[in-house]
């Protein structure tokens, strides 16, 4: 009997030992911004396998956490090519519940396209550090936060701004890594993200259930996430005042012309674009919108007069988000005085996803502009979330 009793003590320490996070199984990565470069082959089989990890410290952390790592995964890009995609987890203080933390998967709102803008590089955490006392509040609640950079941002290959494949697969499959690289992070899953983080998560909405089968998500919240790209990019050439909107235009002209190379759109740049188009594998988004970068231009002048932008219209309107079936309930806030996401396609985006059969709670928050929408609405961002994962 003491030697049956010894042998079921250890059993017992096996089992628990097998239980813990599994953090041991995933190589640590180098550091400075080598951490940023796959090997050449990457590792494992399947999207959402982790490349390597490694303590995230600096400004990108979050905080309450009992823990911060910065994460390289796999993941696969709109042509079919496995990418090295960087991001964030994060983990909530005290003991995970049954089950495991319901996780957070958050989609970052427009930084640029270069490298030096993926917002877990210390350098340009500012750009979306707007948005970490809301992600606090998740994490008090007891959501572990895990967020994407997105294919090519700040890792190899360029950026597939607004390319809805892209983005969504990024925003599933640092829930499948991180879920690797610590077992206490459970199934049940909420996905958010604002503006370009929107768009994002509404594809990966819409994505999960084949994309992602394992991860059970309840529910969405996109806070004035981009729509009608195609219906807004006809009025380009029609915008003959330099704006901000230039840099946009630029980095959205970027986007379709790395997920469709075939369109060879340098040949309808213009002069002036062509000289500047460089710069958005280079500069952020503010550095963009500057008057010595695109901010110096009306959009209009980003083409050659008279070119045929077509088939660019066409390209963005395949990956626009109103024409996306979504099983699982959305959460939509919009500000009423939002000039970078106008109302007026946020409401029809609302009617056209419900057509499409999707349960949307949509609301919109009198004198809230575009920046300011996330802190207007997480309270009830939180409610739903809740009231969601009650549900099932």
């Amino acid at each position: 009997m003491p030697r049956l009793a010894l042998l079921l003590s250890l059993l017992a320490i096996l089992v628990a030992g097998s239980a813990s996070p599994a953090i041991g199984k995933v190589r640590t990565g180098p550091s400075g911004t080598a951490f940023y470069k796959p090997p050449h082959k990457l590792p494992g089989m399947r999207h959402g396998d982790p490349i390597w990890v490694r303590t995230l410290r600096g400004s990108a952390a979050l905080k309450p956490a009992s823990r911060n790592q910065l994460i390289l995964y796999r993941s696969v890009d709109a042509s079919g090519k496995a990418a090295a995609v960087s991001g964030t987890i994060t983990l909530p203080r005290g003991k995970a519940p049954k089950g495991g933390w319901p996780v957070f998967t958050w989609a970052h709102g427009t930084t640029g396209i270069a490298d030096i803008c993926a917002p877990s590089r210390d350098g340009s955490s500012a750009l979306t550090s707007y948005v970490y006392p809301d992600l606090a509040r998740w994490l008090k609640a007891g959501y572990a936060v895990v967020r994407t950079d997105y294919q090519g941002l700040g890792t190899p290959g360029v950026h597939g701004y607004l390319v809805g494949l892209d983005e969504g697969r990024s925003v599933l499959d640092i829930v499948r890594a991180a879920r690797k690289v610590d077992a206490s992070l459970g199934k049940r899953v909420i996905i958010g993200g604002h503006s370009q983080g929107g768009h994002a998560a509404l594809w990966a909405a819409a994505l999960a259930p084949r994309w992602t089968p394992e991860l059970d998500v309840r529910g969405t919240t996109a806070f004035a996430p981009a729509s009608h790209i195609q219906d807004q990019a006809k009025a380009i050439a029609t915008l003959n005042t330099p704006s901000g909107v230039s840099g946009l235009a630029a980095l959205i002209v970027r986007g379709v012309d790395s997920s469709n190379p075939k369109l060879h759109l340098s040949s309808v740049l213009s002069q002036q674009g062509a000289a500047l188009y460089p710069q958005t594998l280079t500069a952020c988004l503010p550095q963009l919108d500057s008057s010595s970068s695109f901010g110096a231009l009306a959009p209009a002048q980003l083409f050659n007069q008279g070119a045929n932008l077509a088939p660019i219209e066409t390209a963005l309107g395949k990956n626009d988000p109103e024409h996306l079936r979504i099983k699982t309930p959305l959460f939509i806030a919009q500000g009423t005085a939002d000039t970078t996401v106008f109302k007026v396609f946020t409401d029809q985006l609302d009617q056209q996803l419900v057509q499409l059969g999707a349960k949307v709670d949509y609301r919109a928050y009198t004198g809230v502009d575009h920046g300011g929408i996330v802190k207007a609405a997480d309270t009830d961002a939180l409610a739903f979330a809740r009231r969601e994962l009650r549900g099932r």
